[in-house]
């Protein structure tokens, strides 16, 4: 086992990004950030309140209406963008690095993700260019056509599971559109956005286009939802804060896409290769420790492979290797925060109560200090058990029987989420038709959870509102207005005419 210790030339202080230069609180308040494997704090950040917003907001409002990015050609902001990915891919070590520190995620998934951070931006370089506008014609008599214009400030709120990745998810096409933004990040892991800075300064982004202000979700994160010159929020999180978020956000009316909550169920069918729909439902739970929105976290199992599923599932859980997020070999690491372990291992009391435990349980061997959870399964599982029911986002699992495929559709449609499903079965009449009838945004069918960046990502129910990814991320960030040309004769009722 590798021996942890803080990466190289760590910032002595996390600071705001404004208008081009990094700054301290108005306030001069600072809140701590911990290092996931021993909860020591190892830095401070500056703590974003109103005042802080408000000089982010005023700075991303001048270089929308002032500056040159809104009016350059796509083909000059999407240079700008694979710049921007060039630059993040020849650093991916170091924002690996970084990221895994942290996010106490392991350092093989954090550097997958920074290189996901690339593409992203390079697939909306791409997409801007290519992006072309309906034109509707009548021949003879009307032509009807479709100008795109960027919309304003965008207000982007991320999450601290893979931070960086999903921070370009959000980055990468409302800057491609020409807008101006704001990036709250999570508190809990500002450490990899404190990047974004040098890296766009480099890749030659105007001042002003990109601003960043850290701290808390009901000060900075509210002041950002509530400002009267944000017209549109694109939030990733809890289903709880998107509440919050839509109810702040009404008085304004503003344009709203959230990325919400999940309890998405994996459908193992006794048809399914067993081999393959087990070492992908182990991978859909415990990878990015079991932190992700689209984890498979109820695996429903038919009854004539159910017992096997289970007795092979458990064994191979407990092979998961837990260890340091800067091993190599580790395939769990820390939670990125004593109070979501504190969560976790609640969530792992309540299981123990309500189904059958098959592995895990506890805090690994030799980890004895910071956020580690042992990989945890839980079989016999009721389906109005908490743990079937409300999201864990831990490594924690949940594995029901069922006999039919009426009774599996009912289980997995029994949760007020409705983000991803994955279906597991060698009968393709079945697979499609299930997927047709399963209440989620997203479905893979014999699959995990491999994105096509052309297709929308959101769910339904508790699990969003709203679609990004591909031309839905264009549509968002972007005032569509539609123009109509008479080319025949004007074709008008009159009023009021003259009589003689």
């Amino acid at each position: 086992m590798t021996e942890h210790r803080p990466p190289a030339d760590l910032p002595a202080r996390i600071r705001h990004y404004i208008d081009g230069a990094f700054v301290d609180s108005v306030d001069g308040g600072s809140f701590d950030v911990l290092d996931p494997v021993t909860n020591e704090t190892y830095v401070q950040a500056a703590a974003g309140k109103k005042a802080d917003i408000d000089r982010a907001v005023s700075a991303a409002r001048r270089a929308f209406t002032e500056g040159p990015w809104p009016r350059m050609l796509p083909r000059e902001r999407s240079r700008v963008l694979h710049r921007i990915a060039d630059i993040v891919e020849s650093r991916d070590a170091r924002l690996a690095e970084l990221e895994s520190f942290d996010s106490g995620l392991p350092i093989t998934q954090a550097l997958g993700q920074a290189r996901r951070a690339a593409e992203n931006f390079r697939f909306f370089a791409d997409l801007i260019v290519a992006q072309a506008d309906d034109a509707y014609k009548v021949p003879g008599k009307q032509l009807n056509y479709v100008n795109r214009t960027p919309i304003g400030v965008a207000g982007l709120i991320t999450p601290w599971n893979t931070p960086f990745m999903l921070e370009s998810w959000k980055l990468g096409p409302a800057l491609a559109t020409g807008n101006t933004v704001v990036l709250k990040p999570a508190e809990f892991t500002p450490l990899s956005a404190s990047l974004w800075a040098g890296i766009f300064e480099e890749a030659g982004l105007p001042q002003g286009v990109f601003n960043l202000v850290n701290g808390l979700g009901e000060e900075a994160g509210d002041a950002l939802v509530k400002h009267p010159d944000v017209p549109l929020i694109s939030f990733t999180g809890e289903s709880s804060t998107g509440q919050l978020i839509f109810g702040n956000a009404a008085p304004h009316l503003k344009g709203l896409s959230m990325e919400l909550g999940g309890k998405s169920p994996a459908i193992v069918f006794a048809d399914a290769d067993l081999d393959t729909a087990i070492d992908a439902t182990i991978f859909g739970v415990f990878s990015l420790n079991g932190e992700r929105c689209t984890a498979g976290s109820r695996i429903l199992v038919q009854r004539e492979v159910y017992d096997e599923f289970v007795e092979r599932y458990a064994a191979q859980a407990s092979r998961v290797r837990v260890g340091l997020p800067s091993d190599p070999d580790t395939e769990v690491g820390a939670l990125v925060h004593p109070d979501h372990y504190a969560k976790v291992m609640s969530y792992v009391e309540i299981g123990r109560a309500e189904g059958r435990l098959v592995a895990g349980g506890g805090r690994p061997d030799g980890l004895d200090d910071g956020n580690f959870v042992e990989p945890t399964v839980f079989a016999d599982v009721p389906p109005d058990a908490r743990i079937f029911q409300e999201e864990i986002f831990g490594p924690v699992v949940a594995i029901t029987p069922f006999d039919t495929d009426e009774e599996a559709l009912a289980l997995a449609n029994g949760t007020k989420y409705g983000l991803a499903a994955y279906v597991w079965t060698t009968d393709l009449r079945r697979a499609h038709t299930f997927a047709q009838s399963i209440e989620a945004g997203m479905v893979w069918l014999n699959s995990n959870n491999v994105r096509d960046l052309r297709t929308p990502f959101g769910g339904v129910k508790a699990s969003g509102l709203g679609h990004e990814g591909g031309y839905r991320s264009i549509d968002f960030y972007t005032n569509q207005q539609a123009v109509h040309i008479t080319l025949g004769a004007p074709h008008n009722p009159t009023f009021g005419k003259d009589a003689h």
